[in-house]
């Protein structure tokens, strides 16, 4: 029994460094089709070595016996992030072609309405999954942010730095740490962003349409951050009933008679 877990074990942490290693090879044909410069290649590297740490620990802590199909969906995803990010870092030198730029941003913004279906139909829902599909989702937003702020300027990357800043200040007030109710217009919200990001990255709109589209998704995310943090404070702050009120009242009023009039 023993082996066999060793075993499943090891085949998780092989698929792991699978995607590792298709990240580089991503890499390899983003330097010869547009030649990538160093800075593409050590953010893109760096990228690379980060996920595969960070994702084989948490499978070790989990203790999952199987990475499951969803996750290898998450994990292409992943390295598709991993190759707009290279794109990105190498822009600050030379522009990126945007055939290129758009189309991988593109897949990895559809693939990711796939991993969660694919786990759902499998039976593989998963917290590690869940926390995996999130972590991509919001690194990919924040690349993105960082790529147009170099030409809207820096009030972007208020929309890739908003769930950063949600879970610094988690760590100072617990309460925010409370599970949410589902809600569809929290993930409206979180898919648009992605798109109306990728529409203003994209040049294909005036200066002018291009900051609406931009102010219109930070707009959102405001809003959408800002209707969870209420209801989380809501739900926070201790509820007295009525009967509790009457019965706080009654052991005040006793407290008060001398036990002789009591009597």
């Amino acid at each position: 029994m023993a082996l066999n877990n060793t075993y499943e074990a090891r085949l998780v942490q092989q698929e792991t460094a699978l995607g590792a290693g298709l990240q580089v090879l991503l890499l390899v044909l983003l330097g010869s089709a547009i030649g990538l410069g160093p800075a593409g290649w050590l953010t893109g590297l760096t990228f690379a070595i980060a996920t595969w740490a960070v994702l084989s620990r948490a499978l070790h802590r989990s203790g999952s016996k199987s990475f499951g199909p969803a996750n290898r969906v998450t994990l292409g995803r992943a390295t598709l992030v991993g190759g707009v990010t290279a794109l990105v870092a190498d822009s600050f030198e030379s522009s990126p072609p945007v055939t290129l730029f758009v189309g991988l941003t593109a897949v990895a913004l559809i693939l990711d309405g796939v991993d969660g279906k694919v786990a759902r139909r499998t039976g593989t829902c998963s917290t590690l999954g869940a926390r995996f599909d999130m972590e991509v989702d919001a690194f990919l937003i924040l690349v993105l942010s960082v790529y147009v702020s170099m030409s809207l300027g820096p009030w972007v990357l208020l929309i890739g730095g908003m769930r950063y800043a949600f879970v610094a200040a988690a760590r100072v007030l617990p309460w925010l740490n409370a599970p949410l109710p589902p809600s569809t217009a929290r993930k409206t919200v979180a898919a648009l962003q992605g798109v109306l990001l990728l529409l203003g990255a994209s040049g294909y709109l005036p200066l002018a349409a291009t900051q609406a589209v931009i102010a219109l998704a930070l707009g959102t995310l405001v809003w959408s951050f800002g209707r969870d943090v209420r209801w989380l404070y809501r739900t926070s702050r201790p509820r007295t009933t009525p009967l509790a009120s009457i019965a706080s009242v009654e052991q005040q009023l006793r407290a008060l008679v001398p036990e002789s009039v009591s009597r």
